[in-house]
This record gives C-alpha cells, structure tokens and sequence, in this order.
C-alpha cells in the first residue's frame, strides 16, 4: 500500500439553511479516487489513523446530518449520487475509491446508487453518533453540540499529515 502525502482534493463550504445547520466553518472535503484499487483496504485505513467505529452500507435516502461527530464515507463499490448540504446545498457523484469527509452538522441525502453501492463510514476517536433530520424543535441542541464537536487529531487516510489537517486546521487558526 502506497501513497504520497499528496493527494488531490476539492472543497465545499455550506451555511445554515434554516433546517440543516451545516457546517460554515468547515469545509467537506472530497478526496477523488484517493482509494482506487484499494478499496477493500477502505476501513482498515480509516481505523488505522482513529478514524473507527466504523460500519458498511449505504446512506439513507432524506436529508439527515450528526451533530456529535464528524463522519467520513469511503465508496468501496459502485457509485452513489448525493445531495450535500440539504436542500440549497448541491448533487456530488462519488463511485468506488471516492472518500468523503463531512463536518458535524452537514447534510447528506442519497439521491441514487448503482446496484452494487456500498460504503465505509467511520468517525474521528471511534465517537458514537446521533442522526437528525432538520426538525426545528433540535436546533437550540444541536447547534450547541455542532460547536463543542472537536476536531480531529488525524486525516482519516493519511494520518498526521493529510489535507483534512490543512483544510480543518485553517478553521481552526484564521491567521
């Protein structure tokens, strides 16, 4: 298994839409066949740098995000096309060596797959996660838990020197 501590990478930012809080401080971040010819290693390499907790599946088909934790998605089979951000956020197509980060509060929806879609999720220091849909009786809590989420230690494929640490470490000191 070889990689280079350089991968490509393209970055999205989301602001609250009234239902689905998002993340405006943090951005997603898609690694485009960052793990192609390498997917069954998905969930060992996202263990591997505390990315755990992890699970194999699919997505669910409405508008959902977790307020707890960060999530990370590795497509190991077929393709999915998603809705990112809610309603007013935007369609990104991911297939099989894709990997997907998303900040606590970001929404994410399927909106359809190929036959043989399946997916590695996994979240930063093995964190239990909650699932909300954007009703407006959570947002007082779930805009607190959004802000007290932290973030993490390591890039779920490339450890202590990936672009989640750049992207997310600029939130962190503006400067």
């Amino acid at each position: 298994m070889m990689r280079t501590t350089h991968v490509e990478t393209s970055v999205y930012y989301f602001k609250d839409d009234g239902m689905i809080p998002n993340n405006s401080e943090l951005p997603v971040i898609l690694y485009p066949g960052a793990l192609r010819g390498e997917e069954q290693n998905t969930e060992k390499i996202f263990n591997k740098h505390n990315w755990r907790n992890s699970w194999t599946g699919g997505v669910f088909p409405y508008h959902h995000y977790h307020s707890n934790s960060h999530e990370v998605l590795g497509v190991i089979k077929g393709s999915v096309k998603l809705h990112i951000g809610g309603e007013k956020g935007i369609i990104l197509t991911a297939s099989a060596g894709d990997i997907l980060v998303l900040p606590a509060g970001t929404g994410h929806k399927k909106l359809e797959s190929s036959l043989d879609f399946q997916l590695v999720g996994a979240y930063p220091d093995g964190m239990s996660y909650n699932t909300h849909t954007g009703d407006k009786e959570e947002r007082p809590q779930v805009l607190r838990e959004i802000a007290r989420v932290p973030l993490p230690d390591q890039d779920p494929l490339l450890g202590t020197e990936g672009p989640l640490l750049v992207h997310w470490g600029k939130a962190e000191n503006p400067n």
